[in-house]
Parts: structure tokens; C-alpha cells; sequence
């Protein structure tokens, strides 16, 4: 049966990439694409959806429907250096909007789909969980009919990548994340920077696209995160967070997985977003969502690649 997922985005350079290979995969049906506050407004991450669409000339088929436009209780925190004002490193800048956001919210959106739909939808999220956190509170049967929650956030074993510890969706709500984190998922999935930093997109993989709509965009909306992280890391590429997150949706044998014990510091000077991971049991949890620890990377890139080139 084919993969029935909504994706939640707060449209950047990563999140685009991974609408792309949602789409141009073939494998899944796209129950809709609700978006948020994150690397860029609600307002931009949006209009950066619907180019996408209007892009892959997909838009009268997928619903867009706006959600929160800031975290529960946190001020505005964007990504402006990493992916550009606009929030797709300058492609497609100049594009006409053609696809318009459909009317309502999408915590509301999320819990209506699944509940029409009990056990068979897939949520993805990609940016801050404040959607998702907004829909547990106004819905909490919600937890129980989903199929599974796939969020690209958090590292566990290694350093974070907006503070020393933190990744940036977990940074930007961590008491959104609190509250997804023990909703009581029987299938939560933590992507986080462990796996999602051994999956980069070098100039390689870009050339590999060829002279095609789908490879000027994706050269031209990565060059400046090239250069960006080249400054902090030594290597030029882009990390696929996102799309990454997308494709343990539609192939589960990519990356390794434990069940882990996982809470988020919410209340702390130097370790705000913190995802800690208790790997030793010390804290007598319950296990609460499958964390991934490995990945592999080849065989993640042939199924991008493969997909962007159909």
C-alpha cells in the first residue's frame, strides 16, 4: 500500500529538497504539506511551498495549509545566514506564486486527515514541532491514529549545530518538543544531525543532475550553503536534513534505529534544546521513540538522486 504522509515544513533550503523528493519519488501519496515558523516566517516558508509546487507543476493537487507562525511561547528565531532571506538560497526568486495556501490551520488540518484516515498516515516533520504539539493539545485521540511520526530535530551523541548542544528545530520550540516527545507516539522517529550529517550533498552528487530544471535549482539554491558550511566544517556540501527524514519515510532500511528514552531541556542557561538521550538507563524511562544511529549514506544518495533525475 503506497505511503500516505503530510509534511510539516518550514520551508528552507532542506526542506525544499525534501518536497522535491516526496514528490518526484513516485512512492508515496502527499495528503497535503502544512508549514511553520522556522528557518523563515510562517508567511515566507509558505510562499516557498507553493513555489515548490508551482515548480514541480504539482500545485492544484496538494493542499498547502498554514500553521503556527511562532513557537508556543518562545520569540522569533530564523536561519536567515544559512538559507538566505528568502529561504531558498535566491532560486527561484523571481518566480510568480501561482499555488495559494488553502483556508485553515493546520493543527487542524493534521488531526482531521488522520482521524479520517486511522492507522495509515505518516506525519514528517521537518521544522519546529509547534504543529504538531498544537494538534495533541486539541486532539488528543490523534496520538493513538497516526501511523508513525518521523521528525527530523535533535542530536544525541554528538554536537549541536545553532549551540553547543542544540540542533535548530529543537532550539527554536523545545517546549513543543516536550510536549510531542511524551504525547505517547507508539511510533516516534527522531532523525537527527547523528545521521542527517553523513548524508552531505557535495558538487558531485549536484553534477550528477545534469543540465536540467531540477539541477540548476538545486545548484543554485545550495551554493551560499555550500560556502556556509565550508567555513564551519572544512567541507563543502550541503546536509540533507531533511530529505533525509523524507526518505526514512519511504524506506525504513536506510538508517539504524534503538529504542531510547529521549526528553529535551527546556529550562537551562547553556543547555536549552538540548535532546539528551538516556542510553544507559539510568533514568528508569520507558523507552519513548526509536533513535536513528546509523545510516547509509550510498544508498540514501541513489534513491535522491535517482528520484530528482526521473
Amino acid at each position: 500500500m503506497e505511503q500516505k504522509i503530510i509534511l510539516d515544513v518550514d520551508t528552507g533550503i532542506d526542506d525544499a529538497l525534501g518536497i522535491i523528493l516526496a514528490i518526484k519519488s513516485g512512492q508515496c501519496e502527499l495528503i497535503g504539506i502544512t508549514t511553520v515558523n522556522g528557518n523563515v516566517s510562517l508567511g515566507k516558508a509558505t510562499e516557498n511551498t507553493c513555489k515548490i509546487l508551482d515548480f514541480l507543476q504539482v500545485g492544484a493537487t496538494i493542499p498547502v495549509v498554514r500553521g503556527a507562525s511562532q513557537p508556543l511561547f518562545r520569540p522569533l528565531f530564523f536561519e536567515h545566514r544559512i538559507h538566505g532571506e528568502d529561504g531558498l538560497g535566491g532560486a527561484l526568486r523571481d518566480a510568480e506564486v501561482l499555488t495559494q495556501p488553502r483556508e485553515g490551520f493546520a493543527p487542524d488540518f493534521i488531526c482531521e486527515q488522520v482521524l479520517a484516515r486511522p492507522g495509515q498516515v505518516t506525519l514528517v516533520m521537518t521544522g519546529p514541532l509547534t504543529n504538531l504539539a498544537l494538534a495533541v493539545r486539541r486532539c488528543p485521540e490523534l496520538v493513538k491514529q497516526v501511523k508513525e511520526v518521523i521528525f527530523m530535530g535533535g542530536v544525541v551523541t554528538e554536537h549541536g549545530n545553532v549551540t553547543p548542544v542544540a540542533e535548530y528545530n529543537m532550539y527554536v520550540d523545545p517546549e513543543a518538543a516536550k510536549v510531542v516527545f511524551h504525547a505517547g507516539f507508539p511510533q516516534l522517529t527522531l532523525v537527527g544531525l547523528d545521521v542527517t550529517r553523513r548524508v552531505l550533498l557535495t558538487e558531485e552528487h549536484i553534477k550528477e543532475l545534469g543540465d536540467t530544471p531540477i539541477g540548476r535549482y538545486v545548484k543554485q539554491s545550495t551554493s551560499d550553503y555550500l560556502d556556509r558550511y565550508f567555513e564551519r566544517n572544512g567541507v563543502r556540501a550541503c546536509a540533507m536534513h531533511d530529505p533525509l527524514a523524507v526518505a526514512v519515510a519511504l524506506d525504513r532500511s536506510l538508517v539504524t534505529t534503538k529504542k531510547l528514552y529521549v526528553d529535551i531541556e527546556t529550562k537551562s542557561e547553556l543547555c536549552d534544546g538540548q535532546t539528551v538521550c538516556d542510553f544507559q538507563n539510568r533514568l528508569k524511562k520507558e523507552p519513548n521513540m526509536n533513535v536513528c544511529l546509523d545510516v547509509d549514506a550510498d544508498a540514501f544518495f541513489a534513491r535522491f538522486l535517482g528520484a530528482l533525475k526521473a
